[in-house]
């Protein structure tokens, strides 16, 4: 079975190598072309391109997906089935193009947490588990037949990165064994449209302004907004008029009586902030300008 892989950042190079180790022919992969990054706006490879030049694995880096060039390439590969992780989406000329189809593997309990940010929404909900699925592609993004599903419990303290780890691992397991059942015929679609559409939550892309810490709230709801973020794009407050970045932290339920979102320290070990119903004390922070630190560097570094 001749299989074409598309995707990009970490999380999609775990599941390209539990292929490769698993024997799976993959006859071409797809990634995102190279682009500047960082302060030095050096040209970076992707994740999964850097893992398929370790693994002389042959590269397409398509600017645009419809481009009659790349999608001559593409039907060049004779694909019989095509996987996609963490990669944009695809036009139907290319994910109808294989004659087994195309499969995803989408890191939520499909229906719940379509879209792009299903790791982060999981956590900021406050759920007490998620997990990841694998399905064919349709038309509407993340809609289309489930084929396998694994649960992956969420503890009280997991944070966004914690969590994208673990589904990671999962989900390259699981997609090993999507595709050996597909090209045993050993499967059933299970189809999206027998959920219910009224209990479905979605998981949008996450802008900066979503990532403001609202502290007039319940403080276990901060505490889950600071986890979901974390380590990336990361919640933040202001202090002293500069951007405070909240990495971790811990929740102490109390009675408050001072106003949401002002702080307490001694200056040298602790730094907590009020919410509704009790502190956030921090962890680790990164100030503006500054390094990410634990918070006793910080307080001695800055006085607040």
């Amino acid at each position: 079975m001749r299989i074409v892989f598309m995707g990009t950042p970490d999380f999609a190079v775990a599941s390209l190598d539990a292929l490769v180790k698993a024997g799976f022919d993959i006859v071409g992969v797809i990634t995102a072309p190279d682009k500047p990054a960082g302060r030095g706006q050096k040209i970076q490879e992707s994740a999964v391109k850097r893992y398929a030049k370790e693994h002389h694995l042959y590269i397409l880096q398509p600017e645009k997906l419809k481009a009659p060039e790349f999608l001559k390439e593409l039907k060049a590969l004779a694909a019989d089935l095509q996987v996609v992780v963490a990669f944009r989406m695809l036009p139907e000329a290319v994910w109808n193009m294989p004659k087994l189809g195309t499969i995803n593997l989408h890191a939520s309990l499909l229906p719940q947490y379509r879209g792009a940010a299903p790791i982060n929404w999981a956590i900021l909900n406050g759920e007490k588990e998620s997990g990841v699925t694998t399905f064919f592609l349709k038309h509407e993004i993340d809609t289309g037949d489930i084929l396998f599903s694994e649960k992956v419990a969420i503890t009280n303290d997991m944070t966004a990165g914690q969590l994208h780890d673990e589904l990671m691992m999962v989900g390259a397991k699981l997609l090993t064994e999507t595709v050996t059942a597909i090209k045993e015929g050993n499967y059933q679609e299970k189809p999206q449209d027998d959920f219910d559409i009224a209990v479905l939550k979605h998981a949008p892309k996450i802008f900066k302004e979503d990532c403001k810490i609202i502290w007039n709230q319940p403080v276990q709801k901060v505490y889950n907004h600071i986890r979901g973020l974390s380590p990336y794009p990361a919640a933040f407050t202001y202090l002293q008029d500069k951007t405070f970045k909240i990495f971790s932290a811990q929740i102490e339920n109390a009675v408050v009586h001072i106003q949401p979102g002002a702080y307490l320290t001694d200056g040298k070990t602790y730094l907590k902030f009020a919410a509704l119903d009790g502190f956030i004390t921090v962890k680790e922070i990164q100030l503006e300008g500054k390094k990410r630190m634990q918070i006793e560097e910080f307080l001695r570094g800055v006085k607040v």
